[in-house]
């Protein structure tokens, strides 16, 4: 620490352990891919890169939402300070909800709010980060696991998704990476980034393999609803009797309202181990340290969730697999890309990346920077995941601009495409 400038030394400085943990999130390679846009391109930019498609008019929220929001600022009980898990009738509301179609009732105590899916992660990384302890995560991933994980300096072991299997988790790994000093392991279904969704059957092994290895299993269900292939979700929490279980979500992405910070932690724990553990003492401590939802949309919530018409959720379901059938089926025209699993769920598929057809991009980030600036399309690279030189797509935009942006990917693979030689 200490930074000579201007001829003193100063006792501060870079943080080096926030610059790599930075370097491994979305934000990071948008920004990266954005410097790369030519600002002379008079063509809209096509932003498939990250799943927000709030600004677009087919996914605009339902206004039972809106008014919802208007009604709690509006009735001025919603000004103060939030409680430490959140306020109660919100809690109750979210556990109420997330009980439906379960097996059991979520009990509104093994509820905690928190400010969007990411601060949940942050709470999370940070509880579980003892010394020495390590989690086991995904590759491909979400990249904001990795992220806070790094920060917390919590190790991290990565096992992988399969794409000869749909992206199954590889189990055998899993047993052969952790050991006495495992905490969790992260399963995040429906998939981000890869689209898949997984059987019960499938979950269930997972859950058993967790249990023998006496490890937690994280599950993130953020795209629990969004689900529109032949496989229904099944959520972790029917497996709570087998393992322990700390459920993740949030309303951002059913809603299209990421920036209304909303979601919540799931103690499901019916033996009580996380709180004989004292995991769940811990993780109310560091709820103590940090931030609360804003309070006028937890007291929004109850109606949020109850008032939101069912037409409201079939018809932007029905719009994203219409676009998620787009997806698959024009990148099966570009030269240079395979997808190896049609999307079932979530706002994402990942596609492989077939080097050896292009005559002068080395990589995957190579690729996504000339996109940027030739074709004025964002698009991940597989690393940002953390799968090098495959791509993560986003097929969540207004149908027309994803049609128009996968044909620049076309036109962008065709001029890159090494040309045949003459006989």
């Amino acid at each position: 620490m200490g930074e000579i400038v201007g001829g003193k030394r100063w006792n501060f400085g870079a943080n080096e352990v926030i610059e790599l943990s930075c370097s491994q999130n979305v934000r990071y390679f948008l920004n990266l891919l954005a410097d790369n846009l030519d600002r002379n391109d008079s063509r809209p930019v096509v932003p498939l890169g990250h799943g927000d498609p709030s600004p677009f008019p087919s996914f605009r929220t339902d206004p039972a939402a809106v008014e919802a929001v208007c009604n709690a600022l509006r009735s001025a009980q919603f000004n103060h300070y939030s409680t430490t898990s959140g306020l109660s009738l919100a809690r109750k509301a979210v556990a109420e909800h997330l009980s439906r179609g379960l097996s059991y009732q979520i009990s509104p105590n093994d509820v905690h709010l928190t400010a969007g899916c990411h601060h949940a992660i942050d709470v999370l990384m940070s509880t579980l980060a003892v010394p020495g302890a390590n989690i086991l995560l995904p590759r491909p991933s979400y990249p904001m696991y990795d992220s806070r994980a790094g920060f917390s300096q919590l190790e991290i072991r990565r096992y992988d998704l399969l794409p000869e299997k749909g992206w199954e988790v590889d189990l055998d790994a899993v047993e052969a990476l952790a050991d006495d000093k495992t905490a969790a392991i992260l399963v995040i279904n429906p998939c981000n980034p890869c689209g898949n969704v997984f059987s019960r059957q499938h979950l269930q092994k997972i859950a058993e393999t967790a249990s023998k290895l006496g490890i937690l299993v994280i599950a993130d269900e953020v795209y629990r609803n969004i689900t529109f292939g032949e496989t229904p979700f099944v959520s972790m929490a029917e497996f709570a009797e087998i393992v322990p279980v700390m459920m993740l979500g949030s309303i951002s992405k059913r809603w299209f309202v990421p920036g209304w910070r909303f979601g919540w932690m799931v103690t499901l724990d019916p033996h009580n181990i996380m709180k004989d553990s004292g995991l769940v003492h811990s993780l109310a401590n560091v709820l103590n340290m940090s931030t609360d939802p804003t309070t006028f949309i937890q007291g929004a919530i109850p109606d949020i969730l109850e008032k939101t018409k069912e037409e409201f959720f079939s018809s932007s379901l029905e719009t994203l697999r219409e676009c998620s059938e787009t997806c698959y089926e024009e990148i099966k025209k570009i030269p240079c890309i395979t997808c190896p699993y049609k999307p079932e769920g979530s706002m994402f598929t990942m596609v492989k990346l077939e080097l050896s057809v292009l005559e002068d991009i080395k990589d995957d980030l190579e690729f996504c920077c000339k996109l940027a600036k030739e074709e004025s399309l964002i698009i991940l690279p597989g690393r940002s995941v953390g799968l090098k030189n495959w791509l993560r797509i986003t097929f969540a935009v207004e149908p027309k601009l994803l049609k128009d942006g996968l044909s620049r990917l076309n036109k962008f693979a065709q001029r890159h495409s090494k040309k045949k030689q003459q006989p």
